[in-house]
């Protein structure tokens, strides 16, 4: 059983927050290999702070698998800590820095059009347009840059769960994965389809879309975590399942803040997918079931921790906290 210590999960949070904000700034470009207007536009959005919630996911994976293995050393870098957390944390900050491009891209006009993000403007609005975009294509392949680099060891088995999550965080970035998504997303409401008939998904389609859209990045931070911890397929598996449903849940709590909350409390522009007519889990569903779907993926989450032997820690608090979430 892998169970907590006694520091809360807001502490834990919070601490590793800290450890990923300090290496994700540590990580970054620097002049005066890279034009200082694309340095800025880049912090601006990776330092905005947020949630941190994918980052956080791939270490607390990280931990929970080692618990079970007894992962060995690793070099030193940013973000310095127990031995496991040194091995994930490229891993991390790489998965923040992918999930950070989609948003800038995901707020400009050609998308969602929004000017609200993290509690202040977006970076086009800021930058503009071409900024914007150059800004997120350079996280995307910062990301991978950073993948291939660190850890830098000459350890054969560390290099090659590095490959590993190479391909891992790249099938869930591309064309299968998030950016397949949002096409789906784009091609289901009107305002993005020229002859105004956005293709209308049930709730089969739905779920396949947000499995891509935000579920599958979900995914691969939980398994790059555990990967380079040295999980066994068995231990992966679990794992993959358990962020399957996570994945899931975090979208379906996303939709129903785009309805319950506020733009002051999540930071941006709050019934947007409502009033482009985008598909949801309200509106499918309604709230309340919307709610129960929810809570019933975090217990399918649970119960696959449980029978891997991961329960009871870190993981299972996350699971918690994302249907708890108000932001």
């Amino acid at each position: 059983m892998n169970r907590p210590d006694d520091q809360s999960l807001t502490g834990y949070i919070e601490a590793r927050r800290r450890q990923v904000d300090a290496a994700l700034e540590a990580w970054l470009p620097q002049p005066p290999t890279c034009p200082p207007v694309v340095i800025e536009a880049m912090r601006y959005s990776v330092l905005a702070g947020g949630k941190r919630f994918r980052p956080i996911l791939c270490l607390a994976s990280a931990e929970a698998v080692a618990g079970q293995t007894g992962t060995a050393g690793a070099p030193p870098g940013p973000g310095a800590g127990p031995h496991v957390l040194q091995l994930a944390m490229p891993a991390a900050c790489a998965i923040e820095w992918i999930h950070t491009y989609s948003l800038i891209h995901d707020d400009l006009p050609a998308m969602d059009n929004d000017t609200l993000r993290r509690g202040r403007p977006t970076l086009h609005v800021v930058y503009g347009e071409g900024i914007a975009i150059l800004a997120g294509d350079g996280l995307l392949a910062e990301a991978f840059a950073l993948l291939a680099r660190e850890p830098q060891s000459s350890d054969p088995g560390i290099v090659g769960r590095k490959l590993r999550v190479v391909r891992a965080v790249a099938e869930a970035a591309g064309a299968t994965g998030m950016v397949g998504g949002q096409a789906l997303d784009l091609q289901a409401a009107p305002e993005h389809v020229a002859d105004g008939e956005a293709v209308r998904l049930d709730a089969d389609g739905l779920r396949m879309m947000h499995g891509k859209k935000t579920g599958a990045l979900i995914r691969a931070s939980a398994a790059s975590g555990a990967i380079m911890a040295g999980a066994d397929e068995r231990l992966l598996g679990a794992v993959d399942q358990y962020a399957s449903e996570l994945g899931l849940a975090f979208q379906i709590v996303d939709d129903i803040l785009d309805v319950a909350g506020t733009s002051a409390e999540m930071g941006k522009t709050a019934g947007k997918d409502a009033a482009s007519g985008k598909p949801t889990y309200p509106a499918l569903y309604g709230l309340d079931q919307s709610r129960r779907l929810a809570a019933d993926c975090v217990a399918r989450a649970n119960a696959v921790l449980d029978e891997a032997g991961l329960g009871g820690g870190r993981l299972s608090q996350i699971a918690q906290w994302v249907v708890s979430r108000t932001k």
